[in-house]
């Protein structure tokens, strides 16, 4: 069986930034783009969810907002808003803020019903080089650190011998390599039975993008 302790993470963030190669040009185009999740669950039959009230300024779509999705019978997403733009700088950002998660895909097997009040995530660039925040309220499901660093790994484990029944990667941050300024960065990632299993698929919470490109 499972325990698991309710917490609340009010302030935790993380910021990275990620330096353009030397030959970046100041009049590059910086690119923000947000939504709020997407999913693909896979439980004998597929059910996928894609980006939620996604803005961005590479479609020239400055803000979204979400009364709520329901994803299959198992996923939930609240209320939520995306906000993205370009200042008079040439700083691009995109942001996510949303309320409400919750999935209850692993009860079945015997798991932990995944709850998440509150999150946020967000990036923006400049020709400098790009950064990104994030915070998570009100966890339940899985505990998770005050202070949650980059690619922050929990594991939900699965039964008696049992492979994991899920990865929750908490503030993902990707970048390329080398890096080039570009960064995709998630608030939550859940993988169902990273190890193979009954059940697949990936559950995102709050997503931000930001790509410098040259115009």
């Amino acid at each position: 069986m499972f325990e698991f302790r309710r917490i609340a993470i009010t302030t935790a963030a993380c910021v990275g930034l990620v330096g353009l190669p030397a030959t970046a040009q100041a009049d590059e185009v910086t690119v923000g783009a947000a939504w709020l999740g997407s999913a693909t669950i896979v439980t004998g039959s597929t059910v996928e969810q894609g980006p939620i009230a996604r803005c961005g300024t590479d479609t020239d779509v400055s803000s979204g907002q979400s009364a709520g999705v329901t994803v299959g019978t198992t996923t939930k997403y609240g209320r939520g808003t995306t906000t993205c733009g370009r200042d008079a700088e040439g700083m691009s950002k995109g942001a996510a803020d949303g309320k409400r998660f919750e999935t209850t895909v692993l009860r079945q097997f015997g798991g932990p019903t995944i709850k998440i009040s509150g999150y946020g995530v967000s990036c923006w660039t400049r020709p400098a080089g790009s950064s990104s925040s994030m915070y998570l309220e009100g966890v339940s499901g899985f505990d998770a650190p005050q202070d949650i660093p980059s690619n922050h790994l929990v594991v939900i484990p699965g039964g008696s011998g049992q492979p994991p029944a899920a990865h929750v990667v908490l503030n993902e941050l990707t970048v390329p390599s080398p890096p080039d300024g570009s960064m995709v960065v998630h608030a939550a990632h859940i993988k169902l039975f990273p190890e193979g299993g009954p059940a697949s698929g990936d559950i995102y919470v709050g997503s931000a993008a930001c790509d410098p490109h040259a115009g």
